[in-house]
């Protein structure tokens, strides 16, 4: 899945004004292919994290643009540190709404740290190693 944008980061009052018609909240215990019916109705899928130790969200993230193919917003809420942000959009995240205090300006920096993966993942589905080598 290549078309996912920079992860999309919002402030607490911006995500309080963000309303949408089709939007859903995934406790970090459900199982997110109980959505597979409707997954394509919804606009936006909301995962938390209540601690920045727990990172079932990630799970459910890749669960749903892997598995269930979700097209819309898939953001991440709770306790959202910018240290999470890289590995949020390469699980698939396309939102994250930033902690209390925190600056976007230092958060969008984490992106710039690292130009690239070895690994793929849902962003990137080909390997580093495996992108503009002529096939054998």
């Amino acid at each position: 899945m290549t078309d996912i944008a920079r992860i999309r980061l919002l402030t607490t009052v911006e995500h309080s004004l963000d309303a949408g018609q089709q939007v859903v909240s995934l406790a970090n215990d459900e199982d997110p292919l109980t959505l597979k019916d409707r997954v394509g109705s919804i606009e936006r899928i909301e995962l938390h994290f209540p601690h920045f130790t727990d990172g079932r969200a990630y799970s459910q993230a890749y669960l749903l643009r892997r598995r269930l193919d979700f097209k819309g917003d898939l953001r991440a809420t709770g306790d959202v540190l910018i240290d999470q942000l890289i590995q949020m959009e390469r699980t698939g995240f396309s939102s994250a709404v930033l902690k209390e205090g925190v600056d976007p300006t230092d958060a969008e920096r984490q992106f710039e740290r690292f130009p690239a993966f070895y690994q793929s993942d849902v962003v990137n589905e080909t390997p580093v190693l495996r992108r503009n080598t002529p096939e054998s």
